[in-house]
C-alpha cells in the first residue's frame, strides 16, 4: 500500500508554522479525499471524531474534513505518548489530496517517531480497531529516545533580520556598514556569502539558518545583520530564537509554484515570521506603503518603526498614534518622526549615494528601512549618517545598481531577479538616460521561475527599452533547457509587438554585445546573478571607470535637463 506521507522535514526554528522549531509533514489524503462518503465516515468515528459530514469525493469539503481528521489523529497519539497538550497546525494546499501538518519539537528523535506514528495511523485507513493501533502507536513514541534539542541560537549580540522581495540584501549591507561606521565588529550574511567587518568569510548563498550559524560564530562579534530569504525559512526554520530589530522591505511576487506558496499574500506569512520573534523591547521596522508588511506589525512583540517616503501617510499617522516612530522624506531630508518630539533630520536624500541624486526610489525606501533599523539598535545618529553618506553602490553594494561610464555611455550592473526588480532598474536607466540615449537590456532569469512572471520580464524589457537580449545563467537553470526560457522571454516581447530577441549562452556574451552596438548617450543595462565579477573585470579591461556618487549626480542632472 502507497504511504500518505509525501515528506517528513525538521524545521529548527521560528517558522510558518510556529516561533520554535517544528515538525512538517506533507501528506497524501488520497485515500480520505477519494473514499466513499460511509467509508470516510466510519474511519472519522473509529479514531473518535465523532459526529462528521465527510462532503463530496475530492472537493473543498472533502479536504476540510481531512484536516478534522489529522489534527486529532496528531492530539490522539500524542496523548496515548504522554505529551499532553501539543500545537498542531493543519493547512490545505492547492491540491486538495493534500495537506502539510506541523507541530512543535523539544526532542528530535521522539518528534520523528511522533511523525512516523501519524503517517501509520493515516496509512492504515480503512482497518478495523484503530483505538488499539493508536494506542499502540502512542507507546512506541512514548518508548523512544528524546534525541537532541533543537540547534536553535541564543544569540548574546544584538540581531538585525532583514527580509523582502526585493532590497534586502542592500538593506542588510547599508545596516552593517552603519554598524561599522559606529565602531562595531560587525558580521553579516546574505545571499553572496557571510562577512566580517568587510571581509568576505565564506562564499555562497547563506541567507538561511546556516548563515546566521556562520556569522554568530565570527570571534569578537558585537552585532549579528541576518538577510533572511523566504527558501530558508521553508526549508529549515530561522537559526536563531529571536531578534532584536526585524526589516521587511516590502513583498511583491516572486518564487511563487515553489515550496507550497503560491499567492503573494501566502508569501508575506512566511516573510513575517522575523517580525514574529522580535524581542518586545526591540522594533519591526516596516514599509508602511505596502500593506502586507504594515499589517505585520500587528503580530509582532515589539514596537513599530514604520518608512514611507510619503510623510504624510496614514500608516506614518497610525504608527505614531499608537506610539511607534517613522522615517520618512521631509524637505529632501531623511527624517525620523516621534510624536512626543520635534522631526529630526539627518542627512539630504541627495547626499545618499546609493539613492542616486535621489532618483533611486526604491533605495530611498532602502536608506529608510536602513536607517530605521540602526537607530532602533541605538547606534548613535552620527554614524547613522556617516554609514548612509558613505555607502558606495559599487564598493559596499557589488550587483545592486553598480554604474560605469564606457566612452561616453553609462553601463548599469543589477540583480533585478523579478517584476520589482526590474522596474527600479528600468527607473534608473531613464533617470540616467540623456535626450537622444537609447535604453539596451539583457534579460535574464533563473530556470526555476514561473512562465508568467519570465513572459512578463519579457514584455516589460521590450515595451521599455529600445533594445533587449537575453543573457542566461547558465548556473542557475535548474534542469530547464535554456531554448525553453527563451521561447517564453520571446513570447513576451511578441505580446508587445517585439520579434528581434537574439540570445547568448551568458550574461557577459549578452552585454558584449550590446556594449559593441552602443554609442554615446545609451545605457545599457545588465540583469546579473551570476556574472557580476567578470562584467566588472571586463568592463574596466575595456576602459570602463566606475561612477561616483558625483559623476552620477551629473548624469541624473544631465538627463532632466
Amino acid at each position: 500500500m502507497a504511504t500518505s506521507l509525501v515528506e517528513l522535514r525538521v524545521l529548527d526554528g521560528a517558522n510558518l508554522y510556529f516561533s520554535r522549531a517544528a515538525i512538517k509533514l506533507t501528506l497524501d489524503v488520497s485515500a480520505i479525499a477519494d473514499a466513499p462518503a460511509p467509508a470516510a465516515k466510519a474511519y472519522g468515528q473509529a479514531i473518535g471524531l465523532g459526529a462528521t459530514r465527510p462532503g463530496r469525493i475530492g472537493s473543498g469539503f472533502r479536504q476540510r474534513f481531512a484536516i478534522r481528521v489529522v489534527g486529532h489523529v496528531v492530539r490522539r497519539i500524542a496523548r496515548e505518548a504522554g505529551i499532553g497538550r501539543i500545537g498542531v497546525r493543519v493547512r490545505p494546499e492547492s491540491d486538495v489530496r493534500r495537506l502539510v501538518v506541523a507541530f512543535p519539537w523539544a526532542h528530535e528523535g521522539r518528534a520523528r517517531a511522533l511523525g512516523a506514528a501519524i503517517v501509520e495511523v493515516l496509512d492504515a485507513f480503512g482497518a478495523d480497531d484503530l483505538s488499539e493501533l493508536i494506542h499502540t502507536v502512542g507507546e512506541r513514541v512514548r518508548d523512544e529516545p528524546p534525541g537532541n534539542p533543537p540547534p536553535t541560537l541564543r544569540p548574546k549580540v544584538p540581531v538585525v533580520a532583514v527580509t523582502g522581495t526585493n532590497g534586502k540584501t542592500t538593506t542588510s549591507r547599508m545596516i552593517a556598514h552603519i554598524g561599522r561606521a559606529a565602531g562595531l565588529h560587525v558580521g553579516w550574511s546574505s545571499t553572496d556569502g557571510v562577512y566580517f567587518d568587510g571581509d568576505l568569510v565564506k562564499y555562497g548563498d547563506f541567507s538561511g539558518p546556516s548563515g546566521a550559524g556562520q556569522v554568530l560564530s565570527q570571534p569578537g562579534i558585537q552585532l549579528a545583520v541576518t538577510e533572511t530569504a523566504r527558501g530558508g525559512i521553508l526549508r529549515r526554520g530561522i537559526g536563531v530564537a529571536y531578534n532584536d530589530v526585524s526589516v521587511v522591505t516590502n513583498v511583491s511576487a516572486d518564487h511563487l509554484g515553489l515550496g507550497g506558496i503560491d499567492t503573494v499574500d501566502q508569501l508575506a506569512e512566511v516573510k513575517a515570521v522575523i517580525t514574529q520573534i522580535t524581542r518586545p523591547r526591540g522594533w519591526c521596522v516596516v514599509n508602511g506603503d505596502d500593506p502586507r508588511t504594515f499589517a505585520m506589525r500587528l503580530g509582532s512583540p515589539a514596537k513599530c518603526w514604520v518608512f514611507s517616503r510619503d510623510p504624510d501617510s496614514p500608516s506614518i499617522r497610525s504608527v505614531l498614534d499608537e506610539g511607534g516612530r517613522a522615517t520618512t522624506v521631509l524637505d529632501g531630508f531623511v527624517t525620523v518622526l516621534d510624536q512626543s518630539r520635534d522631526p529630526e533630520p539627518l542627512l539630504k536624500v541627495v547626499d545618499v549615494p546609493m539613492t542616486l541624486s535621489g532618483l533611486s526610489h526604491y533605495n530611498v525606501e532602502n536608506t529608510l528601512a536602513a536607517a530605521s533599523a540602526a537607530l532602533g539598535l541605538g547606534l548613535p545618529r552620527a554614524a547613522v549618517i556617516e554609514g548612509l553618506s558613505t555607502f558606495a553602490p559599487n564598493e559596499n553594494n557589488p550587483g545592486r545598481m553598480n554604474m560605469y561610464s564606457l566612452r561616453d555611455f553609462t553601463v548599469v550592473i543589477d540583480l533585478a531577479h523579478n517584476e520589482a526588480g526590474l522596474e527600479a532598474l528600468l527607473e534608473i536607466m531613464n533617470g540616467v538616460r540623456p535626450d537622444g540615449g537609447r535604453l539596451m537590456l539583457a534579460l535574464g532569469s533563473p530556470g526555476d521561475r514561473a512562465d508568467d512572471m519570465v513572459a512578463t520580464l519579457g514584455a516589460m524589457g521590450a515595451r521599455a527599452t529600445d533594445r533587449i537580449a537575453i543573457g542566461h545563467k547558465s548556473d542557475y537553470l535548474r534542469g530547464r533547457p535554456p531554448e525553453e526560457l527563451e521561447a517564453v522571454f520571446r513570447e513576451g516581447a511578441a505580446s508587445v509587438g517585439v520579434d528581434d530577441v537574439p540570445a547568448f549562452p551568458t550574461e557577459l556574451a549578452a552585454a558584449q554585445a550590446l556594449v559593441a552596438e552602443a554609442r554615446a548617450g545609451d545605457v545599457v543595462a545588465v540583469m546579473s546573478l551570476q556574472d557580476r565579477a567578470s562584467l566588472d573585470g571586463w568592463l574596466r579591461s575595456e576602459g570602463a571607470s566606475v561612477d561616483t556618487p558625483e559623476t552620477l549626480k551629473s548624469k541624473v542632472e544631465r538627463a532632466q535637463h
